[in-house]
């Protein structure tokens, strides 16, 4: 088994000799910069920029790398895939947070067929049937059932209800697989409510799932929403429990969210910054972020950082920056050693990553464990 330790990534920064202006390798980045997803986004550029500055060149060749603000909208998003392709001719590219602009992002690189690396982008139509794009993150089919396992098997909580946003793609699939599962399980979903991206009054909604009596709320909502109705929820006097996927996990969710955020609980990616038992490369970003940001980093961060590092490692095992041969070391890709845990591609693209519970305890987030569903 070949572990990719931060030791190892050392030899990237050695790997060759000097090189002239032109002898550059491009990586291309989209994300959400501005509009509604920008936290995330933010987060996930940091990650990449951390690691780009702890290994700026391979092959002897200096990396550079190029920005696009996808604007949280999916025709920016298709539109920023399609400049770092045809005006930045970049070879490999890493994004989006938000599965709908990675959906749009990704349709454009598949064509041009051009290697695409999401970040946390978890709705599985974004790799489905296509030879070019690859996630670093886990897929909402494996968050919905671990959402679904823990909520049932770990709280014992047999009646919930759902509430989602349904112009988002994320949103949607991750509210299906968690009640299919859930069902599964034995339990019973008492109501299934709507609203849409913008809104900002959710009481109708709320009130309506308050006189279904549910032992816990699933709420796979972006962080703007999702702060909203669990405030809206608390005036209301709900007495339910929330439960969220990974799209809430903000550093600043208990500045914002206040004390309606407490006992919230939540499935992400298996790292956060007081979980124990890191592993090596996790100690070692933790460390370097904080030194960095002076902030606390989250799943978006150690999954920015994870993408750059395993398409340096693709690059490296490929012995070169075209297009296609990093495309067939991605795919080749086994036991890579990340932030989020040791990273194997399967036949879709996907990697199989364990699900992380999380919590907020006393105003604090809070590492639970990992969830197997």
């Amino acid at each position: 088994m070949r572990k990719l330790a931060l030791a190892f990534l050392v030899c990237f920064l050695f790997a060759g000799g000097a090189f002239s202006a032109d002898d550059v390798i491009k990586i291309g980045f989209y994300n959400c910069l501005t509009g509604q997803n920008a936290f995330g986004g933010q987060l996930e550029l940091e990650g990449v920029q951390l690691a780009h500055k702890q290994f700026p060149e391979i092959l002897g060749k200096k990396i550079e790398v190029v920005v696009i603000d996808n604007k949280s909208d999916k025709v920016e998003a298709a539109n920023a895939v399609t400049r770092l392709i045809e005006s930045d001719k970049v070879n490999v590219i890493i994004g989006t947070y938000a599965s709908g602009l990675a959906i749009a992002g990704g349709e454009v690189a598949e064509v041009a067929r051009v290697p695409m690396l999401g970040t946390s982008c978890t709705n599985p139509l974004v790799t489905q049937g296509k030879k070019y794009i690859f996630r670093t993150c886990f897929i909402d089919p494996l968050q919905g059932a671990g959402a679904a396992a823990y909520a049932y098997r770990d709280l014992g909580y047999k009646k919930a209800a759902i509430l989602t946003d349904v112009v988002s793609d994320y949103a949607v699939g991750l509210a299906k697989f968690f009640k299919d599962n859930f069902a599964k399980l034995g339990g019973e979903i008492v109501s299934e409510m709507r609203y849409q991206s913008g809104d900002t009054d959710f009481t109708a909604q709320l009130t309506e799932i308050m006189s279904k009596k549910p032992d816990v709320v699933f709420l796979p909502a972006y962080f703007a929403e999702g702060a909203i109705i669990l405030k809206q929820a608390r005036e209301l006097g709900a007495e339910f429990r929330f439960m969220g996927g990974d799209a809430m996990d903000n550093p600043e969710m208990v500045t914002l969210g206040g004390d309606a955020i407490e006992g919230f609980i939540y499935t992400g990616f298996a790292y956060a910054p007081d979980m124990p038992n890191m592993n090596d490369v996790a100690k070692k970003f933790t460390e370097d972020w904080y030194k960095e940001y002076k902030k606390d980093p989250n799943g978006n961060a150690a999954l920015g950082y994870d993408s750059y590092i395993l398409v340096l490692d693709a690059i490296r095992r490929a012995g070169s920056a075209e297009p296609e041969k990093i495309r067939d070391a991605l795919e080749a890709t086994k036991d890579v050693l990340t932030v989020t845990g040791t990273t194997t591609f399967d036949a879709d693209h996907n990697p199989q990553k364990d699900i992380g519970i999380l919590e907020i305890k006393g105003g604090k987030k809070v590492f639970v464990g990992t969830v197997v569903p």
